[in-house]
């Protein structure tokens, strides 16, 4: 699996830049280029990005603030001219931070870190989360939970967390990400609807204007790159 990315910078050849390192490298996939961090946020909220590349100096709203902003950040790799924005960057957990005008080289060292972050925490992540066809087996405050896939309503990203909704009982709150749940829930009873969330798709009663509503309180949003698979699935098993 390649690992998603955006390259974010307001200046045209900077971003061409970027862009074309993150599709020269085998194991990175472009999802978007951004003018702009206003433009990332949209892309961010609708999208399962892994990877950021980010100018610091960009007008409106400035990489640094930006990415202090986010509540659910992917891995951050700054670029900028200015050296002097070092220290601050390493301050919100930065991967790495390339220097104008960047080289491929350097720029691969930075992809690699983030590589090795990554697959490290799917090392992880496979030792926290086990399934049977029926049940999922999550740790959570250092107990081992056997849930029922029956008994899960909807599945939440929450910060560094995912948070396992169940139809009876309180929620089940794990150390782990979307993606790893994802591969570990049969495809044809769970879906991913947005980067934040995955639903039972038999426990789904209304849909309304791209919305999933549970218990008539909880709205979930589906994504715009998930709208063509749901929309499948609602085609599939809607009478006429």
């Amino acid at each position: 699996m390649k690992i998603r990315c955006i390259a974010i910078d307001d200046e045209p050849l900077a971003l061409k830049q970027i862009s074309a390192y993150i599709q020269k490298t085998p194991f990175l996939e472009l999802s978007a280029e951004c003018h702009s961090a206003v433009d990332a946020l949209n892309i961010l909220n609708t999208n399962d990005i892994q990877l950021m590349f980010i100018d610091i100096n960009m007008p409106d709203l400035n990489g640094m603030d930006f990415v202090k902003s986010l509540t659910i950040r992917p891995l951050i790799v700054f670029t900028t001219a200015y050296s002097e924005y070092a220290v601050e960057g390493f301050k919100v957990d930065a991967t790495d931070y390339l220097l104008k005008p960047i080289s491929y080289s350097n720029f691969l060292k930075a992809a690699n870190k983030a590589k090795k972050i990554i697959d490290g925490e799917k090392q992880s992540e496979e030792e926290r989360v086990k399934a049977t066809p029926e049940h999922l087996f999550v740790k959570s405050e250092y107990k081992l939970i056997r849930i029922a896939l029956a008994d899960i309503k909807y599945i939440e990203s929450s910060h560094e967390y995912v948070v396992l909704h169940m139809i009876s009982g309180a929620p089940v709150k794990t150390m782990v990400s979307m993606k790893s749940i994802e591969d570990h829930l049969p495809s044809d009873r769970f879906m991913r609807v947005h980067r934040s969330f995955i639903v039972n798709l038999s426990k789904i009663t209304i849909v309304e204007r791209s919305r999933i509503i549970f218990d008539g309180k909880v709205y979930i949003p589906v994504g715009d790159q998930y709208k063509s698979a749901f929309q499948k699935y609602i085609d599939k098993n809607f009478l006429f």
